[in-house]
């Protein structure tokens, strides 16, 4: 009997983290990259979110760089001391919010939300055209 409910076991245990790996990789809580301090980077519930080692003025002068690189149409612009929001429209019209706020006097906190769910390839190409323009 003992030998029969092993041999159950044995068979469900794995079919059960079968069929729960996707749930975990679908949930949207996925670290893309981590480090300590600035430069940071993490992609949680369809937003990136990556520390940037300058001023928040310097940040925003770069995400204004890389929407123009990009291509993308600029919808809005609002900046003041302590952040800036960007929202922007890409050729096949997916919405983007680059939302910058500052940290400290050289750090700044980038949020990148590509859409409603998230697009963590087009989120890391708009981050790579802002660090390339810091």
């Amino acid at each position: 009997m003992k030998s029969q409910a092993r041999s159950a076991s044995r068979k469900v245990i794995p079919l059960l983290a079968a069929l729960l790996a996707p749930l975990l990789l679908l949930s949207g809580c996925v670290v893309v990259a981590a480090g300590a301090g600035a430069g940071t980077v993490a992609y949680i519930r369809g937003e990136l979110q990556a520390d940037l080692d300058a001023p928040l003025d310097r940040a925003a002068r770069a995400t204004a760089r890389a929407v123009d690189q990009l291509e993308f149409s600029l919808i809005s612009e609002k900046k003041d001391a302590t952040a800036a929001v960007y929202t922007m429209r890409t050729a096949r019209d997916q919405r983007i919010v680059v939302t910058l706020e500052r940290k400290a006097d050289q750090l700044t906190e980038a949020k990148i939300r590509v859409g409603t769910f998230g697009d963590q390839s087009l989120s890391m190409t708009v981050l790579d055209a802002i660090k390339a323009n810091l």
